[in-house]
């Protein structure tokens, strides 16, 4: 008997344990719904259904209307690299130097070429002048006359060839020192000091801050109602930020793909706004009704939007879609509810 009392005790005080752990000795409510007998029914608020504006979301993108690509037009190696990504240049600030030694020295020689030409060019044409002077005398041919007309004519023509090659020579040296063509920041740079730079090989890219623009493709139904100078709004979900939009260009052709047309609408100045940001683009879509509750009515279980509705003397709890609030303390409700239907005040 004893080996069989000490396990029939453990037996028994695991039981009310588990007992206990279930709720068997504490009181419990017994399930069901609160009457809207409980609740003042004057606290009731009913669900209005109205008529209103509807606009739909289009995907977008910010993109920079003022844009461009530095490259070089020399094969040269560069010596140095003035700007970094993220810096503002004004225009014409110098942005990279490239090797020029070279190119000074085919400069230099094409002044050393004119001069000499000058020289001759001078001697040719005091010898035609004697000639001129003997020939009116009749003490030369006038085959001698010719030929100091045509040795000065040449000396001319290699004149103007020489400082056309000296126009050319400064050209390059000045393409040597790559300036900036436009205000505005630095994206990235593709190059460093001592890499040899081709001719069209992209360097830098810059873009006007100040020229930032949403890009969106609008299907062809709404596209179409759309003109230019008409006000969009923007939202751009990375910033938390709202912005009014002018539309400056709507692309005269639809994607054959999408069916969709490009609207191209100018954005405020703002500096947080970036190339490539995504944003959202509201387009008016015609009318719509929609359901509007006060936004206090509304619970929130988790990720789960509730609301209390009196059906006869009951309460029903219901989970509801929710739109966008309204501003003035409505919230749409998409789904889940009727116009009429009164909602109770949170429990």
């Amino acid at each position: 008997m004893k080996k069989l009392l000490m396990p029939l005790l453990a037996i028994i005080v695991l039981l009310l344990m588990v007992a206990w752990m279930a709720g068997a000795f504490r009181d419990k409510i017994e399930p069901g719904l609160a009457d809207a007998a409980a609740v003042n029914a004057s606290d009731a608020v009913a669900a209005v259904q109205e008529s209103a504006p509807y606009s739909e979301s289009v995907p977008a993108s910010v993109e920079a209307k003022e844009a461009t690509i530095i490259s070089s037009r020399l094969l040269a190696r560069i010596t140095a690299i003035e700007v970094r990504a993220g810096d503002f240049v004004d225009e014409g600030q110098l942005l990279l130097t490239l090797e020029k030694k070279d190119l000074l020295a085919r400069a230099q020689q094409a002044r050393d070429r004119i001069r000499a030409v000058e020289a001759r060019l001078t001697e040719a044409r005091q010898n035609l002048t004697r000639a001129e002077e003997l020939h009116k005398r009749g003490l030369i041919a006038v085959a001698d006359r010719d030929a100091a007309r045509a040795d000065a004519a040449s000396l001319e023509a290699e004149l103007a060839s020489a400082r056309q090659a000296l126009e050319e020579a400064e050209t390059a040296v000045a393409f040597s020192e790559i300036r900036s063509p436009i205000a505005g920041r630095v994206v990235d740079r593709f190059a460093e000091p001592g890499d040899t730079a081709s001719p069209g090989e992209k360097l830098l890219s810059l873009y006007n801050p100040f020229s930032l623009r949403v890009e969106a493709r609008v299907r062809e139904q709404l596209a179409l109602s759309l003109e230019q100078g008409q006000m969009l709004e923007v939202q751009v979900p990375s910033l938390e930020a709202t912005y009014q939009a002018k539309i400056e260009e709507i692309v005269p052709a639809a994607d054959p793909g999408s069916r969709s047309f490009l609207v191209k609408a100018i954005l405020p100045s703002e500096k947080r706004l970036l190339p490539g940001m995504y944003a959202r683009v509201r387009v008016p879509a015609g009318e719509r009704e929609r359901l509007l509750v006060p936004v206090e009515r509304v619970g929130h279980v988790g990720q789960l939007d509730v609301v209390w509705v009196a059906e006869g003397d009951k309460t029903v709890r219901r989970f509801v879609r929710l739109g966008r609030e309204t501003g003035d303390g409505l919230v749409e409700v998409i789904s889940g509810l009727s116009a009429g239907d009164k909602l109770l005040p949170q429990p």
